[in-house]
């Protein structure tokens, strides 16, 4: 009972005077109204709480997207090290003129104390191209022919200089590591459509992968199921893979079901132990990836035209060819997200041009223009390309300006730099935004990377505010805080 009940006149049996009870009453009845208002608006369509110990034994299951996909699949062709956008999409009429003079205006001009030369013009002319006009340079002539189906994004910008940094903020949206990647994400969002092949595939350069190395495409804090599985282009795609010789495929399977039966019973005693899950998963799905993964990586079987088209016949195009030739039949057997990186190791061995972007580009650029053509035909032919979402580009940019006078190296350049998209739900033949008038910096419709990772998750059919996973008392999303939008203008 109220302590001072005895000093209220005409007391309720709660204790408490009419117009006490008529207060607290009425407080209740807001908060009704408030709870009408926040259900009404989806406020709790997706309340936070941890992954069921039911649900993380299954953590690829297929789920419904948000909403009807534009895409099922996600290939992004990931350029390390860094392209130049002034050398590449993004013409700039300006460095012609003020070729060789010293850069007096106000960007901020290289990284780590290198020297700072003069404005640089292209070496490698631009043309347009297809009924859109489209303006590409030299560096790309059979990807020009895709023109109208491109949409180059001449805006982006990040918030790092650093080649780590950057890898890390374009593939998880933080510069940190240990955040989940965009294929985690989508892994996590919408699970796999296959049982026997990942549902996110990695395969690197062999001259090494990017700084950070698996960082850029690994689970974060979500259950390792959801992390990418570097795949090799030759041989065997996953090293260990092969059954032991003299071991039977019933011996085998005899000593995985133990191991599964032990490892359950472990996990009946640790339900929250997500690489525990993921092991038990990765056990099986190693098994059931001894036949098919074998025979997505043996192109033994393509025809002589394939393997012309995709340019495995020449030494340069080779390897990146192959790459692109197993994302086609990783496409086909239901892979959700595929990337493949071109360039590996540090400086010249990547897209990093600091010495010579003009050799440098050449390079790598010729080693990727005809298989990513040939994928973009390939899957045009085999009628993925209407369920099939392409991004093409780097960490960051390069500067308009040389490394040191008469030097035709390029140093980074994070303030504005090109990326593209092609394929399902994407308008191509055009540019969106415009960096400044000689391309340092985006001016026009700038656009962040996680306005990126929000069009891309967009269509795909998830929604990038919703799309989150509870983690140390938040929800954490791939889009971070700040609020991001999707490209529309990139959207067909």
């Amino acid at each position: 009972m109220n302590p001072l009940s005895r000093f209220i006149p005409n007391p309720t049996p709660c204790s408490r005077s009419r117009r006490e009870f008529l207060w607290q009453v009425g407080g209740g009845f807001a908060g009704l109204a408030l709870l009408d208002r926040l259900t009404t608006d989806g406020f709790f369509e997706q309340p936070a709480h941890a992954a069921t110990p039911a649900a993380a034994l299954r953590p690829l299951a297929a789920k419904k997207p948000h909403f009807p996909a534009k895409a099922k699949h996600c290939v992004f062709l990931f350029m390390n090290g860094g392209p130049s956008q002034v050398d590449t999409f993004d013409p700039k009429p300006a460095l012609t003129k003020f070729n060789g003079q010293p850069y007096r205006g106000e960007a901020k001009v290289g990284s780590n104390g290198r020297p700072i030369g003069h404005l640089m013009q292209s070496p490698f002319p631009f043309q347009k191209h297809g009924q859109s006009g489209l303006e590409i340079s030299s560096l790309f002539p059979r990807t020009a022919k895709f023109a109208d189906d491109i949409c180059v994004i001449r805006s982006m910008f990040s918030d790092t200089a650093a080649h780590a940094s950057g890898c890390l903020q374009m593939n998880t949206g933080s510069i940190f590591i240990g955040k989940p990647s965009l294929g985690a994400w989508l892994n996590y969002g919408l699970g796999t459509q296959n049982d026997n092949l990942p549902g996110f595939v990695v395969m690197t350069d062999p001259r090494g992968g990017p700084i950070g190395s698996a960082s850029n495409w690994s689970g974060g804090y979500m259950p390792a199921a959801y992390q990418g599985t570097l795949f090799r282009s030759g041989g065997t795609p996953l090293l260990d893979l092969a059954t032991p010789a003299g071991t039977s495929e019933r011996t085998q399977r005899h000593s995985l079901d133990l191991l599964k039966a032990l490892n359950q019973e472990h996990l009946r005693q640790h339900p929250d132990e997500s690489e525990l899950v993921a092991r038990i998963e990765s056990y099986e799905l190693a098994f059931r990836m001894q036949t098919t993964a074998t025979d997505v990586v043996d192109l033994d079987t393509e025809s002589a035209a394939t393997r012309e088209l995709y340019g495995l016949n020449d030494k340069r195009t080779a390897d990146f060819g192959r790459k692109c030739l197993i994302t086609r039949r990783l496409l086909e057997k239901g892979v959700r997200f595929i990337q493949l990186y071109s360039g590996g190791g540090h400086i010249e061995d990547t897209w990093d041009g600091h010495n010579n972007c003009i050799t440098n580009h050449t390079l790598h650029a010729g080693e990727t223009d005809q298989p990513i053509a040939a994928l973009i035909a390939d899957l045009k032919r085999t009628g993925l390309w209407d369920e099939t979402l392409l991004v093409w580009g780097g960490e960051f940019g390069r500067t308009p300006t040389s490394e040191g006078v008469g030097k035709p190296g390029r140093d980074h350049d994070w303030h504005g730099f090109s990326m593209w998209l092609a394929g399902a739900g994407v308008k191509g033949g055009q540019a969106i935004g415009a960096t400044d008038e000689l391309g340092f910096k985006a001016v026009e419709d700038p656009w962040h990377v996680s306005d990126l990772h929000a069009t891309i998750l967009h269509l795909m059919g998830l929604d990038h505010t919703r799309l989150s996973y509870f983690h140390q008392g938040l929800d954490q999303r791939l889009t971070g805080v700040i609020d991001r939008q999707v490209i529309k203008k990139a959207l067909a």
